[in-house]
């Protein structure tokens, strides 16, 4: 059975306040979806790369992985007008090359610090129980608040898990998930686990990190600036 990294690229960034989108910002003379691309592309189980692409960018895709010999990738899909659109549209394109029992592993193409591990817990998950959610614990407080200045109460953290990518289903169940979403009118969930949920479905957790950063403000390019530096200076110790 095939498994199938879905880079989710079709955001334009607004957050960012940058000239291009923020999966297309170079860092350390490197586009932030090539680390992402590098990842699963240096993964030994992953068999393919699916790229959902914000429109007018799929050529500088290509030609970035060219240049930086990313060989798994196969496919380019155009983005959708939110994430669950481009979603869809990415395991869609999927399902016309492989097998409904093929897993699918949907990745923000700017969290490029996933990991071997999460990558392979994502996978082994996904096998045993059909689906996967990388998640990480929460550690602070939480504060329930209705107006978003002030608060009365708060809710048990060990209740909560913060959710990473990626998230894996197998092809067939996540194809139908969409479909079945469309029919009940939902057309705007803000992740798959979401989707999954709202559409009464159970799912399972895989392990995350706190390294495996979401790159949506221009803070967290500096915290993927140190950590890179900190990963080449592992290297150095080797």
């Amino acid at each position: 059975m095939a498994n199938i990294g879905l880079l989710i690229a079709g955001g334009s960034g607004n957050r960012m306040h940058q000239d291009i989108p923020k999966q297309f910002l170079t860092v350390h003379e490197r586009p932030v979806i090539v680390y992402t691309l590098e990842a699963f592309q240096n993964h030994p189980e992953i068999d393919a790369i699916a790229v959902v692409c914000i429109e007018g960018w799929d050529q500088v895709l290509w030609a970035y992985a060219k240049q930086f010999n990313i060989t798994k990738l196969k496919y380019v899909v155009p983005g959708g007008k939110n994430g669950q659109d481009s979603i869809r549209n990415g395991v869609y394109e999927l399902e016309k090359h492989f097998d409904k029992d093929d897993i699918v592993l949907i990745h923000d193409a700017i969290r490029p610090m996933v990991s071997a591990e999460i990558i392979s817990d994502c996978i082994a998950k996904t096998r045993k129980y059909g689906n996967a959610i990388t998640v990480i614990p929460c550690a602070e407080a939480m504060m329930q608040t209705e107006n978003g200045e002030e608060s009365t109460g708060s809710y048990p953290r060990d209740n909560l898990k913060r959710t990473q990518t990626p998230q894996g289903f197998t092809i067939g169940k996540i194809c139908d998930l969409h479909r079945r979403a469309l029919e009940a009118g939902i057309t705007n969930s803000v992740a798959s686990c979401t989707l999954m949920i709202e559409m009464g479905e159970q799912v399972h957790f895989s392990a995350g990190s706190e390294k495996n950063i979401k790159l949506t403000t221009v803070e967290d390019i500096d915290i993927f600036k140190a950590l890179l530096k900190a990963k080449r200076s592992d290297w150095l110790k080797d």
